[in-house]
């Protein structure tokens, strides 16, 4: 104290270094982190499962609408004919029409296609023990009586020959002119080259190389 007075004397600098603690280390963030990671493997896992159905869905229905058409066309009479051409009259009182064989003429086929999916009723949906994919299968004999096969494993309710008749109808939107330009000729393995090796609907489940077919 000088003259009556008091005289502050600067107190000495003190120095403490503060180390912010990792982010990583507070458990909220780990938490958080933590359901992001498990969120990203879960929505990986759906999206496999999903992609996998779908594959599985549209290789069936491509397979049974196969066996469809090729038993429907075998049960045409091949005397059965049908005029194809023009119905103009020529300057010499002729037509310019040729009689074709009515099955898998243009004419035969697009009927066809246009009812086959409903016959995506008769299936039940099946589980490959090996595979663990899905097929289809025919549970429903063509007389309309049960089959033979054993139906045990065979799932069978609306909801599959819905979702199986959608997948048919949508093949057949898509690739209806592949499909009359495959069974407009009779050809060997129809089912594996139309629904492999031109439409690669079911490449995941056959494991065939394009360059075989």
């Amino acid at each position: 104290m000088r003259d009556g007075g008091w005289v502050m004397e600067p107190a000495a600098h003190t120095y403490v270094l503060f180390q912010p603690k990792p982010r990583w280390s507070n458990p909220v963030t780990l938490k958080m982190k933590g359901w992001g990671c498990l969120a990203l493997l879960l929505g990986a896992l759906l999206g496999t499962a999903w992609a996998r159905r779908s594959q599985d869905l549209h290789c069936g229905a491509c397979r049974a609408l196969v066996d469809e058409l090729e038993w429907e066309i075998a049960q045409v009479d091949p005397k059965k004919t049908i005029q194809m051409g023009s119905f103009r009259i020529n300057p010499d009182g002729s037509q310019s029409v040729v009689e074709v064989p009515y099955a898998r003429s243009e004419a035969h086929l697009t009927e066809l296609l246009e009812e086959v999916c409903d016959r995506m009723k008769e299936y039940g949906e099946q589980i490959d023990p090996s595979t663990h994919r899905k097929n289809y299968v025919r549970v429903v004999g063509r007389n309309g009586e049960s089959n033979e096969l054993d139906l045990q494993g065979i799932r069978i309710d609306s909801d599959i020959s819905g979702t199986l008749k959608f997948a048919c109808e949508s093949i057949v939107e898509e690739y209806e002119d592949e499909l009359i330009e495959f069974f407009s000729r009779e050809a060997d393995n129809v089912k594996d080259k139309l629904c492999s090796k031109r439409t690669d609907l079911c490449d995941h489940a056959l494991h065939i190389s394009h360059d075989e077919l």
